[in-house]
């Protein structure tokens, strides 16, 4: 993962080729607005990358896996792209095993945001209590994008009937100060509270989340216009001084 170039090729060409041809197309002032201190940014265009990553996923992917290239922060998005097309195998711990990989790479939120998981709804239906463990593994980490990524894809992919009381738990003992972790359990929560409104209220009387993170999620749930305007005001009367 460290060597500036990959032995994969695609169309003939390595992938750090294809990536600087879209480069030319890119907006590169943008992406690092987007991404403040995140070292060697492209810019390049998220449904570009996507289409390359579904190429990659067609070919010999696990060759390219094995040794990709992560100098732009594209690449390392890429990456984690890549890992959403493929079709995975039936032991759900060699997909794991790329998915902790990829995770150890992320420098950036849109890095982080950008994954989701490969394989039919059956599959991670059948593969769901490994996934659930393995990302409650990243929310336990004390890296910021660890965490973030655990958050994150638990909201992606956990908020239901089984999971929503132990999300509160998960999300209310994270005591990591980075921005990135506060904002993300601020987004996972306003999520919670739209599928389970009257759940989050109560967990939200009780949390032992820092103020920032608190009116952070509290801001994000009155921004969500999927929630009616007295219980807006009831949660502006919420925020803490």
């Amino acid at each position: 993962m460290k060597r500036s170039e990959n032995t994969f090729l695609l169309h003939g060409k390595p992938i750090r080729e294809h990536i600087l041809k879209l480069a030319e197309n890119s907006n590169k002032e943008f992406a690092e607005k987007l991404n403040p201190g995140v070292e060697n940014v492209l810019g390049l265009r998220l449904p570009d990358l996507r289409k390359l990553a579904v190429e990659i996923a067609k070919s010999d992917w696990k060759a390219y896996l094995a040794d990709a290239p992560s100098f732009y922060m594209e690449e390392r998005m890429l990456y984690g792209l890549v890992l959403g097309y493929v079709k995975p195998d039936d032991d759900i711990e060699n997909y794991l095993s790329y998915v902790t990989r990829f995770v150890k790479i992320i420098n950036s939120w849109s890095v982080c945001d950008s994954f989701k998981f490969a394989g039919s709804k059956k599959y991670f239906s059948v593969h769901s209590g490994r996934i659930w463990e393995c990302l409650k593994s990243f929310i336990y980490s004390d890296k910021e994008y660890e965490i973030r990524f655990g958050v994150v894809m638990t909201m992606k992919y956990f908020i239901d009937d089984s999971h929503i009381d132990e999300l509160f738990v998960l999300y209310d003992n994270i005591r990591h100060e980075g921005y990135y972790v506060r904002m993300a359990v601020a987004w996972a929560i306003s999520f919670c509270f739209v599928a389970y409104p009257e759940k989050t209220m109560k967990y939200l009387n009780r949390a032992k989340l820092d103020d920032f993170t608190y009116n952070k999620s509290i801001q994000k749930t009155i921004e969500s216009y999927r929630v009616d305007e007295e219980t807006k005001n009831k949660l502006r009367a919420m925020k803490r001084k």
